[in-house]
């Protein structure tokens, strides 16, 4: 098999030679350019918290990639398994405006997913495949077209650990397994299950391709350098460490970064579409705010980008002028615009985008958002400001200066770096 190619979405993928771990950490902010307080893995690491990481930044590839836009969950972690912009996948939000049946609709169906994925490319090419998510609302799309009963692919949550089942999921007693107990969905635990589930699962599947996905409800709350940030971090390293130690090949990006959105007393800095355009006169228009998800206690479904629903005698463009004047917003697009600059799918995508500046966010309208659970000032993401993410491979690659995308991932791990260790 080791000479064998598998071709998904027109990119062709090595077989790997060594298993291969490819993990998103949700809403992981980078140092570098443009970070917003130095970045998560940069200060653990400077902090001695992640001893592993240090190691694979001064021998392996540390760098950095750009994510899809809007920088959301559901659109990124889709793009890094399909290897593709959601203009192909077609999953452009965790949430969408369905025009033609005028519904607003979840975007975990595997239903709404336009074309296969890497994952389970290779595992009907027969290699074997782990998939573990933090939130249950990506374990459907991410494990689409996975043969369970084959006994060739796992694929579960953290969130429903309890609950998963040999016919369904492709294992049992995971709970049990992995000696934790169920996590709450709002907790650093929730992730912690994702990496210690990984490495029980490398010790007894050995699989030839996970894929880990964490929340970023540490990310929401805590900055980078925070103690409960570093320790976050500390903990995902530990787990790291044991999988590098198995002979992994550890392939480490983000859906998205995250930035503070709030002012110097700590409130969030909030542009409430719905009655801006109302006062411009412009009403009946329908914002969808695609960060919304069945998860919004962190963030009060507040993030960076927009897609406004106008009725049909509106005139688009003094609608788009008049949203560009408004302080707090960075740019406004028309459909096809936004769909020519950022790779989106048309029919998913309203009469306009709007995105925020990286220390504001949008709403639809107050009575419509719930912020109550916000007890920190608010950090959320959504816009051009949260495309930075890092690229870190534990091999060393030849990439600097190259314009990567976080959905490359897959290809810089298994066509560049397996046959070179650190």
């Amino acid at each position: 098999m080791q000479d064998k190619v598998v071709s998904v979405n027109g990119r062709n993928y090595a077989w790997p030679q060594n298993p291969l771990v490819v993990v998103c950490i949700d809403g992981s902010e980078p140092g570098g350019d443009g970070s917003d307080g130095g970045g998560y893995i940069e200060r653990a690491i400077d902090a001695g918290e992640m001893p592993f990481m240090a190691s694979v930044r001064d021998q392996a590839t540390f760098g950095y990639a750009n994510c899809v836009v809007p920088s959301f969950t559901n659109p990124n972690n889709l793009s890094i398994v399909t290897g593709a912009l959601p203009a192909v996948h077609g999953i452009c939000g965790n949430f969408y405006y369905d025009s033609q049946n005028d519904t607003e609709v979840m975007m975990n169906d595997p239903a709404l997913l336009r074309v296969p994925t890497i994952l389970a490319e290779f595992n009907q090419t027969g290699a074997t495949v782990a998939v573990i998510t933090a939130k249950d609302k990506l374990c459907r799309l991410l494990g689409v077209g996975l043969d369970i009963s084959a006994d060739s692919a796992v694929c579960f949550s953290s969130e429903h650990a309890d609950q998963v089942t040999l016919a369904e999921h492709g294992i049992e007693n995971i709970v049990d397994r992995v000696g934790m107990p169920l996590p709450d969905v709002y907790s650093a635990e929730l992730s912690e299950f994702v990496f210690a589930a990984g490495v029980v699962l490398m010790e007894s599947m050995r699989p030839d391709i996970m894929y880990l996905s964490t929340t970023d409800y540490i990310q929401h709350k805590h900055a980078p350098g925070a103690p409960v940030a570093n320790a976050f971090y500390a903990m995902m390293d530990r787990y790291l460490a044991k999988l590098d130690g198995m002979g992994a090949i550890i392939a480490v990006t983000a859906d998205h970064g995250m930035k503070s959105k709030h002012d110097a007393a700590g409130e969030p800095n909030v542009i409430y579409l719905e009655p801006l355009l109302q006062r411009a006169g412009y009403s009946g228009s329908r914002v969808i705010l695609p960060i919304t998800d069945p998860y919004v206690v962190h963030h009060g479904a507040l993030g960076g980008f927009a897609t406004v629903y106008l009725a049909p005698e509106v005139d688009r463009s003094r609608v788009l002028a008049a949203l560009k004047e408004q302080a707090g917003i960075e740019t406004v697009l028309t459909q096809e615009a936004a769909c020519a600059e950022f790779g989106l799918p048309a029919d998913r995508i309203g009469d306009l985008v709007v995105i925020s500046t990286r220390d504001h966010v949008l709403g639809s309208a107050p009575k419509k958002h719930d912020l109550s659970g916000l007890n920190e000032p608010l950090r959320s993401h959504g816009g051009l400001s949260e495309q930075r993410v890092p690229f870190i491979i534990n091999r060393r690659l030849d990439i600097e200066g190259e314009d990567c995308r976080n959905f490359d991932i897959f290809s810089h791990a298994l066509n560049h770096a397996q046959e070179i260790r650190s």
